[in-house]
């Protein structure tokens, strides 16, 4: 099912009109250019009904809690049920991303996911769910997270030309606030009228979506990782390009500063005077945030230090401000703001490290990735579900974005934090790692 890169790949297939054909578009042009390839778009739609199902769990399973017990700290537990294996099996995900086909990977990953969702949603409609019964099931579907979250992004390289990688990277993160944008509400008008049952099976349904876009897709060969494999090898990297580091330092802050609005929606929800259902609605804002964002960036490059610092500002500024206001139309505003910079952070950052390492190396690099972008999350979860039983959700909001604002001000000190360059950062890691690795 793979194509060789330079036997049967046109430069700009699918309609693009012969090579080069729409290089300089940027905006939406740029961004349907790449959607209109197979085997992206494919990806993508798969893609994007996999991640707005998993809103349909997430809400679900927070407002079940929430109406079980009414605590701010299980929310918090939930959410680190979600993420707390990132942290235990990185380095043997990326190990795995990068030995073996990371198309099949996510494939068997995504096949764990559909059976333990389908498991959920009978739970439900049996009436044998409780708390507990939610957050070990939830710790369930992370640990097949946490398997596919390196070969999920590193995948985006064998879809696309390297030219369209920043696009590329922009649109994969679209797939998530695209749904962030339309899960939740449709999520919330789910529960609302069919139940929380009906919200779990929608779930389990979507990852079948994927799973067909998998089985269909084509990918160009994969340079693999041989002999031993270990997570160490990517942190020599990081010691040789204090750069990337820096990137996963601002992927960290993106992710801690985005906790609030994802754990405590339903709670935020209920400061702002209203039912916890409408907490869909305030995911939907920042998602459609996101993917404005994610339009406007198509087609541009990584961009300067001083624009990843704004973008950094707009997500802590906007997280401040949504967590202060007392009006939720504004607040709605500000959320939407937030969503803008969480997006525009990432893409930078993530189409960096990408493109800054050697394609056997992309699979180490995307489980650090994973760390520092979702492995913060289940310590996020448990301060700001913490902090807002104590204090309130609203403190908790400001808290969980001075990571982000301290990040612009570092950044705006540190100049040097420049865009690394990509072909010649891969060339040096191919050549220094062409002892230790061959292709698969």
């Amino acid at each position: 099912m793979s194509r060789g890169v330079g036997s049967t790949e046109r430069p700009e297939s699918g309609g693009g009109g012969g090579p080069g054909a729409g290089e300089g578009a940027v905006g939406p042009r740029a961004a349907w250019r790449v959607l209109r390839r197979r085997d992206f778009g494919l990806y993508f739609v798969g893609n994007s009904a996999s991640a707005t199902g998993g809103w349909f769990h997430n809400l679900a399973a927070a407002i079940l809690i929430y109406r079980l017990t009414g605590s701010e700290l299980l929310l918090g537990v939930l959410s680190f049920s979600q993420f707390a294996w990132v942290l235990v099996l990185a380095p043997w995900a990326g190990a795995l991303a990068d030995r073996f086909d990371r198309r099949l990977v996510l494939l068997w990953a995504e096949l764990g996911a559909t059976a333990l969702s389908f498991l959920i949603a009978g739970l439900a409609y049996a009436g044998r769910l409780d708390e507990w019964s939610v957050i070990g099931i939830t710790l369930a579907l992370g640990l097949t997270a946490a398997i596919a979250a390196p070969a999920q992004q590193a995948i985006v390289v064998a879809l696309v030309p390297e030219r369209d990688l920043p696009t590329a990277v922009a649109l994969n993160s679209m797939t998530f606030n695209l749904a962030r944008a339309l899960g939740p509400a449709l999520a919330a008008l789910a529960i609302g009228t069919i139940g929380i049952a009906a919200a779990f099976a929608v779930n389990a349904f979507s990852y079948l979506v994927l799973v067909a876009a998998l089985l269909i897709v084509r990918t160009r060969p994969q340079e693999r990782a041989v002999g031993q494999v270990r997570l160490r090898d990517s942190l020599v990297l990081l010691r040789e390009d204090p750069r990337l580091l820096a990137y996963l330092l601002i992927v960290a802050a993106v992710g801690w500063a985005s906790d609030p609005v994802n754990t405590l929606a339903p709670a935020f929800a209920e400061a702002y005077g209203y039912q916890d259902t409408f907490g869909g609605i305030i995911l939907g804002a920042f998602g459609a945030g996101a993917v404005c964002a994610a339009v406007v960036l198509a087609g541009r490059t990584a961009g300067s230090a001083r624009r990843m610092a704004f973008t950094l500002t707009l997500l802590g500024g906007g997280l401040v401000l949504f967590s202060l206001v007392q009006w939720l139309p504004l607040g709605l505003v500000f959320v939407a703001i937030c969503g803008a910079g969480y997006l525009a952070s990432n893409t930078s950052a993530t189409t960096r490290l990408q493109l800054g390492v050697a394609e056997s190396q992309r699979g180490r690099i995307m489980a650090l990735w994973g760390i520092a972008f979702l492995g913060v999350r289940p310590f996020a979860s448990l301060l700001d579900g913490a902090i807002a039983a104590f204090a309130g959700v609203r403190v908790a909001g400001v808290v969980l974005a001075l990571p982000a604002l301290a990040g612009a001000a570092v950044i705006l000190a540190w100049p040097r934090l420049e865009p690394v360059r990509a072909r010649a950062a891969a060339s040096r890691v191919r050549r220094s790692s062409a002892s230790r690795y061959g292709r698969g």
